[in-house]
C-alpha cells in the first residue's frame, strides 16, 4: 500500500497518542499533536478511513485498525533506528536527530532498516528511552512510568524516557544530567506545577517546569535500591 509522507505521520500520531491514555483520539488532539487545523484533520481521518486504516465514530474519535497500527510501527521503528544511528554513528546529539529521523524515516528500504540494526545490535530502545518496534511490528510492551510530575517530594525515581521531539527541552536536560538511567530525588513539588530535583551523584538541583516534566517520564526507585 503505498502511502504519503503525511498519512504515515499521521497513523504515527495516533499511535502515540493512543498509547498515552489507551482511548480514541478526538480530531482536536491529532490537530494538537501535529500542529496543524482541526478541518485538515478531518479531511485527513476521512481519508485514512477510506483506506480502512483508521475506524472513525461521529463525535468519539478515531482508533487505529490492525493494518494502520502495522503502519504506524514501521514507520517509529524506522524513526527510532535512525536516532540511533545517527547519534551513535554520526556524532548527532540528542537534540538534533528528531527532525533528521523525521525526514528520513519515510524514504529509507527495508534493506537498509535491517541492516542499520544490524550494525546496532537488534537496540530495545533509542537514544531518549523510547521503545524501538521489533522486526515483527508487535507494539513493544507497555512500561509503569509516569511523568515525574506525578511524583512526590522524597521520592527517588530513574529517568526512563524522554519526549524526543523539542530540542530545546533535550539540549536543557542534557546540560543538566537528565537522561535516560540517571536517578533523581525530588526535592520539591511546586503547587504551580514545578519539580525540582537532584540527580543522583551531584550537589546541583534541576528546575523542571510542568511543561518539561510531563515529557520526563520516570519510574519509582524501591527503598531497597536506594539503600543499596
Amino acid at each position: 500500500m503505498m502511502l504519503s509522507d503525511v498519512m504515515e505521520d499521521y497513523l504515527k500520531a495516533i499511535y502515540q497518542l493512543q498509547r498515552e491514555r489507551d482511548d480514541r483520539i478526538k480530531t482536536s488532539e491529532i490537530a494538537d499533536e501535529l500542529d496543524v487545523t482541526s478541518p485538515t484533520v478531518t479531511s485527513m481521518v476521512e481519508k485514512l478511513e477510506d483506506r480502512e486504516l483508521v475506524d472513525r465514530e461521529k463525535y468519539r474519535g478515531v482508533t487505529l485498525t490492525e493494518e494502520g497500527e502495522t503502519v504506524a510501527l514501521e514507520v517509529i521503528r524506522h524513526h527510532r533506528l535512525l536516532e540511533a544511528y545517527l547519534t551513535e554513528h554520526l556524532d548527532y546529539d540528542w537534540s538534533e536527530v528528531h527532525d533528521e529521523a523525521d525526514r528520513l524515516e519515510h524514504h529509507i528500504s527495508e534493506d537498509f532498516e535491517a541492516r542499520v540494526a544490524d550494525v546496532l545490535g537488534e537496540p530495545e530502545v533509542d537514544p531518549h528511552g523510547s521503545p524501538i518496534p521489533g522486526a515483527d511490528l508487535e507494539p513493544p510492551e507497555r512500561t509503569d512510568d509516569d511523568p515525574v510530575s506525578e511524583f512526590a517530594e522524597g521520592d527517588t525515581v530513574v529517568v526512563e524516557e524522554v519526549a524526543d521531539h523539542d530540542a530545546e527541552i533535550l539540549s536543557y536536560l542534557a546540560d543538566h544530567g537528565v537522561e535516560p538511567g540517571v536517578e533523581l530525588e525530588i526535592v520539591e513539588v511546586a503547587p504551580f506545577g514545578m519539580v525540582t530535583a537532584r540527580p543522583a551523584d551531584s550537589e546541583e538541583t534541576v528546575s523542571l517546569p510542568e511543561t518539561v516534566a510531563h515529557h520526563v517520564r520516570v519510574g519509582r526507585v524501591s527503598p531497597a535500591e536506594v539503600e543499596s
